[in-house]
Order: C-alpha cells, then structure tokens, then sequence
C-alpha cells in the first residue's frame, strides 16, 4: 500500500464535487485535510453549509477513489468548525466556474465572532450588486430568484446579452 500523505492528499483532490462537477473538492475548498496513519487514511471535508445534500456523495467518491488507489481503510471527518467560506475556493476554481458559465463569487461577508445574526430577507449589504456575466463581462445583471439548482447558487440574468447564469453565493 502507498503511503505517502502527499500521494494520498492528491488522490483526495482529484474528486470532482457532485452539484459543481468542473471543481474538485479541493478547488472548492471542502477538503481540509488529508493524513496517512498506520491503520489507513484519514480524510477531513467541510460542507459548503451543514445540510449540503453532496456529502454522502462527497463521502463516497472520496472512499471510492482511495481505495482504487490502495488505501484499504478510508475514514472521511466532517469539520464545521470553521464554517466554509465561499472565499476558500482557489482562483483556478473561480475560473473554471466562469469558463463554465457560472459566475464566482465575490468576497464573503465578515461576520465577526459569535453567532450570525437571523434575518428574514438579505440584508442590502450583502445582494450582490456587482455580479458580472460569466458570458459577455457586463455588470449589468440582476438577481432572477436567491436559489439556484442547489442553495448555494442563485439564479441571475444579464441586460446586455439576455443570457441567464447561476452565480455561487457569498458565504
């Protein structure tokens, strides 16, 4: 069996995101740690936000794959401390999302320490109002609903193409 921690972490960072296929988990910024022990390999992921429905799969491609690469006892953690953050995602990541039609995001919110605060619609501070088209590069878009295929993404369409996109949310 290998045993390197570093063949066994680039395994880890070839698996493709199950909602966002042109990422790996590691453009993403869910993969937090990869560590090679005696008994076998010890893989640490942070969901986007704590009820993505993709971490099962997350879960199962990340065993999948290092066990065809050797690794007979695979153990995936859970991290939510911190919390994932949209600014984790790797320029490469950002690109390969514009070059797939989805627009990346912008720098995340501060929040501070200590609890986020509960608000029943999004605060004007935190609408994107300088979301540009992956397509054309305008400006010019506006959000067509908050919630996109998946919670994370929201649906928006451009004024000077007339194409609609998805854009990854700020979290």
């Amino acid at each position: 069996m290998v045993t390197t921690r570093e063949h066994a972490r680039a395994v880890a960072a070839r698996v493709t995101d199950p909602e966002l296929p042109m990422l790996t988990l590691a453009d993403l910024g869910v993969l937090r740690d990869v560590t090679v022990t005696a008994d076998g390999v010890v893989v640490t992921i942070t969901p986007t936000y704590s009820g993505c429905p993709a971490l099962e799969t997350m879960r199962d491609d990340l065993v999948s794959e290092l066990r065809a690469a050797g690794y007979r006892d695979v153990t995936v953690r859970t991290a939510l401390h911190p919390p994932w953050s949209s600014d984790w995602i790797s320029e490469d990541g950002r690109r390969k999302l514009a070059e797939a039609g989805i627009a990346p995001p912008g720098p995340a919110p501060a929040h501070g320490q200590g609890p986020i605060p509960l608000t029943l619609h999004t605060p004007r501070s935190q609408v994107p109002s300088d979301v540009c088209c992956p397509w054309c590069g305008s400006a010019e878009t506006a959000e067509l609903s908050r919630f996109g295929a998946t919670a994370c993404r929201a649906l928006r369409t451009c004024s000077t193409c007339a194409e609609p996109f998805e854009h990854v949310k700020e979290i």
